[in-house]
């Protein structure tokens, strides 16, 4: 009776360091399996479905459409797909020319920057991006300021 008692324990203590190792396994693969920015929103389609409200939103503001007249909608759209893409830590390169060449001439106030910083914001909040994540998007494309206002 007293080796079964022993056999028994000895076995649970068994199987309990075995699910305590196992559950370490577990959680040490999740942590490094953490996803990106661009996972975390969705991949593609919702950044294409940012990119549209964005578009949308610029299209409709009258301060500062007068920025994007001379754009062609379908390429700022692709190059910002893209850039929005690799900001995220997605799986795109961007291929465009860099935010200082773009906005070189343009002599983009800090205000109409500003005011185009909202319509993403709108663009984001239009697609349901929480606000964490929006906070997450804002803070990887911030650095790019300096290159944008030119005044």
């Amino acid at each position: 009776m007293i080796k079964s008692i022993i056999l028994v324990l000895f076995l649970t203590s068994v199987l309990m360091a075995c699910s305590t190792q196992n559950q370490t396994a577990i959680n040490k693969q999740a942590s490094t399996e953490q996803k990106t920015l661009y996972q975390e929103l969705g991949g593609a389609p919702k950044v294409e479905q940012i990119v549209d409200a964005f578009i949308q939103n610029i299209a409709s503001d009258p301060d500062v459409i007068n920025y994007f007249t001379h754009a062609n909608v379908d390429h700022f759209r692709k190059g910002f797909i893209q850039h929005f893409c690799e900001a995220t830590d997605g799986p795109c390169t961007f291929e465009g020319d860099s935010m200082r060449d773009i906005h070189t001439g343009m002599n983009i106030t800090e205000g109409d920057f500003n005011r185009v910083v909202e319509l993403l914001v709108k663009a984001l909040e239009e697609s349901q991006v929480s606000y964490p994540l929006q906070n997450k998007i804002l803070k990887k494309l911030a650095p790019l300021r300096a290159d944008v206002i030119k005044i």
